[in-house]
C-alpha cells in the first residue's frame, strides 16, 4: 500500500507557474505507476499526467502537453508536477494517485479506475 499527500496548490495569475508536490509513503512505492488527475466543479475527474515506476516514461493529456512536467524521485518517495503557462481552465483540485498494472484492454492508465490510492487533493486556482 501507499499513502499520498499533495501540496503546493494556490492562486496564480494566468501565464504563471506552480509546482505541486506529492509525498508518498510505502515499501513498494517504486512499483507503482504515478499520475496526476484533476477535477473541476461539476466535471468528471480527468487525467493530467503519469510517470512509469522507473520514471523513464511519461505521458500527458493533450490539454497540458508542453506546459506541465511530471517527475518522480523514488529514493525520496516524491512526485512533482511542474505547471507552466497556466490557463484559467487549469483551475481544479489536483490529485496525486498510484496504481499497479492492470489489463489495458479492461482499463487504461489514463482512466481513474487504473489507480488504487489517492491523495486528498490540492486546489489550484488560475485567475484571468
Amino acid at each position: 500500500q501507499v499513502q499520498l499527500v499533495e501540496s503546493g496548490g494556490g492562486l496564480v495569475q494566468a501565464g504563471g507557474s506552480l509546482r505541486l508536490s506529492c509525498a508518498a509513503s510505502g515499501r513498494t512505492f517504486s512499483r507503482y505507476t504515478i499520475a496526476w488527475f484533476r477535477q473541476a466543479p461539476e466535471k468528471e475527474r480527468e487525467f493530467v499526467a503519469r510517470v512509469s515506476p522507473s520514471g523513464g516514461s511519461t505521458y500527458y493529456a493533450d490539454s497540458v502537453k508542453g506546459r506541465f512536467t511530471i517527475a518522480r524521485e523514488n529514493a525520496k518517495n516524491t512526485i512533482d508536477l511542474q505547471m507552466n503557462s497556466l490557463k484559467h481552465e487549469d483551475t481544479a483540485v489536483y490529485y496525486c494517485t498510484a496504481g499497479v498494472f492492470r489489463d489495458p484492454l479492461v482499463v487504461g492508465p489514463t482512466n481513474v479506475r487504473w489507480y488504487d490510492y489517492w491523495g486528498q487533493g490540492t486546489q489550484v486556482t488560475v485567475s484571468s
